[in-house]
C-alpha cells in the first residue's frame, strides 16, 4: 500500500483524490490547500480524512509515500523540490515546471534520491491516444504527412501564463508519445487580445526532417469548444474529436495516388476514396488509468513513460514557443542536445488495465 499526500485541491485536484481512492494500493494519508473555503470543503466531502493547509505537514510526514502537486505551474519547483528532498515519489501536474532549468534539477534530486517522477500528462492515457499509437505503429496510417490539432474553448484565462503554456501541453506530450521522429524546428504566433501580457490564442508550427509537420491552434477566445485533431498518413487519414461520447476516432481510406514524377509534373494525381470505420477504443478514466501505472511502477521500480525527461521535453518545447513568440514568430531550431525531445515509447506498456 501507498500512502498519498496531496497538495491542492482547486480545479483538478479533486479529480486527483477521487481516483486515488478508487484505485488498488492506494490510501490517501493527507490533502493540503490554502484557501479556507477549499479547506471546508475538503472536510465535508472527505470528513474521515485529514486536512492542512500547510504543504509541509505533508512533505515531513514519515507515513507519506508519494505526493501529488496540482497546484499553478509557478509553485511546483519548491513543492517538488521539498518533495524529492524528502525522499518521496511525486506525481505534478502539467506543465512540469517554468523552465527546463528547474526540470533538470528536479530530475538530478530524484535520481540521487532514488525516487520516481510522473508529469501529468493524461492524454496519453486515454482510449483514443493509445489507438492512435497503435495505428502509426502498425504502419496503418503509412508515413505520416501532418497532425494538425485544435484545441480551443472560451476558456479559463490564466493569471501567470499564456494560453501555450495552458492547453499546448496536451499536444506535445501526445506528439512526444506517438511521433517517432525528432522536431528539427519550430515557429509559434500569439496575440494578446485583452492587455493582459499573456497571449490567449497561439498557433505552433513544428517541423520534422521527413517532411511531417504538425500544427497546434489553442484559444481562449473560441465561441464553441473544440478539441479535434486531424492526422494524415500516406495510407490513410484519421480524425480524432475528443468531444465525441462514442466513434472518437475515425479512420478514412483517403488520400492521393501518384504513379511517377511525369504524372505530378502533369498533375496527373489519383484521389483514392474508400472506406471509413471507426475503432473500438477503451472508455475508462484515463487519469485513473494513469495512477494505477504510476502506483505499478513505483512497486516495480520502472521509470514510467512520462518520467521527469517527459516532462522535460515538454517544457523546451513552450520554452522555444515562447521564445518564438517574443521575435516574431521566428524559427526557432532545437540543438543538437535536444534532439531527444521525441520518444519511440513502446505501447505495449500501457496496456493496463
Amino acid at each position: 500500500m501507498l500512502n498519498f499526500g496531496v497538495i491542492g485541491f482547486g480545479y483538478w485536484g479533486p479529480n486527483i483524490v477521487r481516483n486515488l481512492i478508487s484505485v488498488k494500493d492506494a490510501e490517501i494519508k493527507m490533502i493540503c490547500d490554502v484557501n479556507p473555503d477549499i479547506i471546508t470543503r475538503i472536510k465535508d466531502l472527505y470528513p474521515h480524512h485529514s486536512v492542512t493547509s500547510d504543504y509541509l505537514d505533508i512533505i515531513n510526514s514519515p507515513d507519506i509515500d508519494v505526493v501529488a502537486i496540482v497546484t499553478p505551474v509557478s509553485t511546483h519547483y519548491a513543492l517538488a523540490k521539498a518533495a524529492l528532498q524528502a525522499g518521496k515519489h511525486i506525481f505534478i501536474e502539467k506543465p512540469f515546471t517554468s523552465n527546463s532549468k528547474e526540470a533538470q534539477e528536479l530530475i538530478d534530486i530524484a535520481k540521487k534520491n532514488k525516487v520516481l517522477i510522473m508529469v501529468d500528462h493524461t492524454f496519453i492515457f486515454t482510449g483514443a491516444v493509445r489507438k492512435i499509437k497503435e495505428l502509426i505503429d502498425s504502419n496503418e496510417l503509412g508515413d505520416l504527412y501532418y497532425y494538425d490539432s485544435t484545441r480551443v474553448s472560451l476558456g479559463l484565462f490564466q493569471q501567470d501564463t499564456n494560453v501555450i503554456w495552458d492547453l499546448a501541453p496536451h499536444d506535445l506530450a501526445i506528439i512526444d508519445y506517438i511521433i517517432k521522429n525528432k522536431p528539427q524546428a519550430l515557429i509559434a504566433q500569439g496575440v494578446d487580445h485583452i492587455g493582459s501580457g499573456h497571449e490567449n490564442i497561439a498557433y505552433i508550427t513544428l517541423y520534422y526532417d521527413n517532411s511531417l509537420i504538425v500544427h497546434i491552434n489553442v484559444n481562449w477566445l473560441s465561441p464553441v469548444k473544440i478539441r479535434t485533431t486531424l492526422i494524415g498518413g500516406q495510407k490513410k487519414m484519421l480524425v480524432w474529436d475528443d468531444l465525441k461520447a462514442d466513434e472518437k476516432i475515425k479512420i478514412y481510406d483517403r488520400g492521393v495516388n501518384v504513379e511517377s514524377k511525369e504524372a505530378i509534373n502533369k498533375l496527373l494525381v489519383d484521389y483514392r476514396s474508400g472506406d471509413m470505420w471507426s475503432p473500438r477504443v477503451d472508455y475508462q478514466e484515463a487519469l485513473k488509468t494513469e495512477l494505477q501505472y504510476f502506483i505499478d511502477c513505483i512497486k516495480t521500480k520502472t521509470t514510467p513513460i512520462n518520467d521527469g525527461q517527459s516532462g522535460l521535453r515538454v517544457v523546451k518545447m513552450l520554452e522555444m514557443a515562447n521564445e518564438s513568440l517574443k521575435n516574431e514568430g521566428r524559427l526557432i531550431k532545437f540543438k543538437d542536445n535536444e534532439s531527444s525531445m521525441s520518444s519511440s515509447h513502446d505501447s505495449s506498456v500501457l496496456s493496463l488495465t
